[in-house]
């Protein structure tokens, strides 16, 4: 086939890389169609017998004169990076350029260029923060293959976490109940994670996130979907486990050995020991829409809470159904601190009232036991009576009404007699309250874990504090006294 002008024509102006050759000056000799749609000319006049320069196209013209120069002088450039005003907008291009020979001599230069910057931006985007889905993963869900075909998958994700985004999660949870697709829908709420923030900084709290997030979405796989309900809570949607059993043991092993929920996650010099309180229900068996199965699965994150969190709970129709949100939260502190008053009214002495309030701390918390120390410096167990150990440099430890020890390591140098009892317990965090009133100090109680970096929630300390300032009003009430 001859190649006659016209089919140069037609075939230059289908290609749809922006298309350009030069004569020896560098200036434009001719662009193709895909060339002009691309800074919006409606013909190749306003350009021809002009350079880039004249066209004021780059804010530093000169790594591109050099680049043509250069080709020009007989070499190729291949794929070079490079920036362009587009309408008052920078725009990332990449460019190839050959030289154009006639006789043997070097007439001019022929180019051509793609824009690259959207792509540019998602992989940066894509760098800068934690993606934990392919495209390949989310298209096995209709639901997100439909989207994907439509947006890219940066769209769909979470900025900070990598799951996916709040608006897409729900209309997934959405698109399986319009199809009947059975499936378990849960609520993860990190405790205490004002006080990681607090403590620790925004970006502590921001890894603490990004970890858990991950570990739900690693955990979860192929049988479903992680994603961000909003600030600490995330979301997960379970398109495998459907039965009380099948529940029983996906979350208890949440929980346990998987270690997704209760977990250490490293922030600087740090080991923070993460938990979160989970509640959930299924689609179609607990409800048959999106707004009762949510109703439902908010109902038993709550109960986790007033549980004393770090648990999760699974909706159960006989005893959930007749709860009362609204009631739920006004209680919860409320009923806990009614509960140690009534306990505490009941009994007669400083030991009776501590057995009496542990009943309750062992419930709510979790705690195994408690330790209470006098003036002489003894640190006795509620639960054990046979343990008495020195930890009269307590007092080094504690400046306030509350000292909150995550980790031991903390008052290892401050007070070793306290370190290396608690130690001796195979205690790894601690919550001490001093007893007294004003600024007279009967003594301390000390409430402890035996795992590393435990957050103590803010609701542990309130119900601990009205514990130690009880037990103290009791002390100047009856003119009793701490055992020593």
């Amino acid at each position: 086939m001859e190649m006659t002008e016209t089919l140069f024509d037609n075939i230059i102006n289908t290609a749809q890389d922006c298309v350009f050759w030069k004569d020896k000056e560098r200036r434009f000799v001719g662009v193709n169609q895909a060339f002009l749609d691309f800074y919006g000319f409606e013909s190749a006049d306003i350009l021809i017998g002009k350079t880039d320069e004249d066209m004021g196209w780059h804010n530093d013209p000169e790594p591109f004169k050099q680049d043509e120069l250069r080709v020009l002088a007989g070499h190729s450039t291949y794929k070079v990076a490079g920036k362009c005003i587009i309408r008052g907008e920078d725009r990332d291009i990449i460019a190839t350029k050959r030289p154009i020979y006639e006789d043997g001599e070097i007439v001019g230069l022929v180019g051509s260029f793609i824009d690259v910057t959207d792509i540019t931006k998602r992989q940066k985007m894509h760098d800068r923060n934690q993606v934990m889905y392919t495209t390949a993963q989310l298209r096995r869900y209709q639901y997100f293959d439909k989207l994907l075909d439509e947006f890219p998958i940066e769209e769909l994700l979470d900025p900070l976490t990598g799951i996916v985004s709040r608006k897409y999660a729900i209309g997934f949870a959405h698109s399986l109940i319009a199809s009947g697709t059975p499936f378990t829908f849960a609520i993860v709420d990190l405790d205490n994670f004002k006080y990681i923030n607090d403590t620790y900084g925004h970006r502590a709290g921001d890894m603490v996130l990004t970890g858990v997030s991950a570990k739900l979405a690693d955990y979860i796989g192929a049988d479903g979907i992680a994603g961000r309900f909003g600030g600490d809570e995330l979301l997960l949607i379970d398109t495998a486990d459907i039965t009380r059993a099948d529940k029983e043991r996906v979350f208890g092993n949440m929980y346990a050995d998987a270690g997704v929920l209760r977990c250490h996650i490293a922030v600087d010099d740090h080991n923070l020991f993460v938990t979160g309180t989970t509640g959930c229900a299924s689609f179609p068996d607990d409800a048959t829409d999106y707004d009762e199965l949510f109703s439902k699965i908010d109902k038993t994150l709550y109960c986790g809470k007033r549980k004393g969190r770090n648990c999760f709970v699974i909706y159960d129709d006989e005893a959930h159904r007749d709860l009362d949100m609204k009631k739920l939260v006004k209680q919860g502190v409320y009923t806990n601190m009614n509960s140690v008053m009534v306990q505490l009214g009941l009994e007669n002495g400083f030991e009776n009232k501590l057995r009496a309030a542990m009943s309750l701390v062992q419930e709510q918390f979790h705690i195994a036991d408690m330790y209470y120390v006098g003036h002489s410096g003894s640190m006795h167990s509620v639960m054990d009576s046979n343990i008495n150990e020195d930890v009269s440099d307590i007092d080094s430890a504690i400046d306030d009404e509350i000292l909150r020890v995550n980790n031991l390591e903390e008052i290892s140098g401050t007070s070793p007699k306290l370190y290396k009892a608690l130690r001796k317990h195979n205690i790894g965090s601690a919550l001490i309250i001093r007893i007294g009133l004003n600024m007279e100090t009967d003594g301390y109680l000390v409430c402890t874990d035996q795992r590393t970096n435990r957050l103590w929630q803010e609701d542990e300390c309130g119900i601990l504090y009205f514990i130690a300032k009880s037990l103290a009003a009791h002390i100047r009430l009856n003119k009793d006294s701490m055992p020593e």
